[in-house]
């Protein structure tokens, strides 16, 4: 038979301090190289990110404030419109009855002189007729009566 010895994997010698040692300095050195300059940009990127949420709170507090200026604008300005609509329709109200006051005073202005011009053609008319029926009755007189009459 044959005896098998065998060897441990992890021997603790000489070699095992070294390569303790070249671990640590490998962990030295990349934390150096690697790890901090890694750990300093996602800080940096953290507090940009989180700088860019307060400016975006801010920027939301500001678009609200904005807003609500504007909607009292705009009241403020469709108040304003509104008084500016009732002021020209009373105005627009007060010249029409203006308007309609002197048209009625111009109708009736008309109408009296029409009607002095139809009286006084009426008048005109009214000379010859009245000497007209005035023969025309005598006539008639006469004939009815059947002898002439007596004239004035």
């Amino acid at each position: 038979m044959e005896i098998i010895t065998t060897v441990s994997m992890v021997s603790i010698n000489e070699t095992l301090i070294i390569e303790l040692i070249s671990f640590l300095i490998f962990l030295f050195l990349i934390n150096r190289i690697m790890f901090r300059p890694l750990q300093g940009v996602m800080r940096q990127r953290d507090e940009k990110i989180d700088n860019l949420g307060r400016d975006i709170e801010n920027a939301k507090v500001r678009l609200a404030d904005l807003l609500q200026q504007l909607k009292e604008q705009e009241k403020a300005a469709v108040a304003e419109a509104n008084e500016h609509k009732k002021n020209l329709e009373n105005e627009g109200s007060e010249q029409a009855k203006e308007i309609l006051t002197q048209s009625k005073a111009e109708i009736e202005s008309i109408r009296e002189q029409n009607e002095r011009f139809i009286n006084d053609q009426i008048t005109e008319a009214r000379k010859p007729l009245h000497d007209e029926a005035k023969q025309l009755a005598v006539n008639m007189m006469e004939k009815i009566l059947d002898r002439r009459l007596a004239r004035e």
